[in-house]
């Protein structure tokens, strides 16, 4: 689903902004922490928060396309038994879109998530 791309560059009146698609999956990754009911981003996300936002395999769980000037983000997350899942899916397609587009500026042409796994709360 990715291209190989290092940066998402943008031309401004005072030079050129250059944005790491690392930094897109990183926003894109807390803004699906954000929903309530996600457990975490992956199939098996680790129990800690600071662990289950770690660098380490996100880009694996959340995917970047790029084309023109749009992004399409894929999203791999396990959500808490007792939440609809259709539901979450949705605000987190909300909430990527949001989060992504109003802090680079890139068009999210779409948030496609794949739901892994269910957990317990704890």
């Amino acid at each position: 689903m990715a291209e190989n791309r290092e940066y998402l560059s943008a031309a401004q009146k005072g030079g050129v902004i250059h944005i790491s698609e690392e930094v897109i999956v990183s926003i894109a990754a807390m803004a699906v922490m954000e929903v309530e009911g996600v457990y975490g981003v992956g199939p098996n996300p680790a129990p800690d928060l600071t662990d289950r936002l770690s660098k380490r395999g996100l880009g694996k769980r959340i995917r970047l396309a790029f084309e023109e000037e749009s992004v399409t983000i894929g999203c791999d997350v396990t959500l808490l038994f007792g939440y609809s899942v259709i539901e979450v899916a949705k605000k987190i397609q909300e909430q990527v879109t949001t989060a992504v587009a109003s802090m680079t500026g890139c068009k999210v042409q779409g948030v496609d998530v794949n739901v892994c796994g269910i957990t317990l709360p704890k």
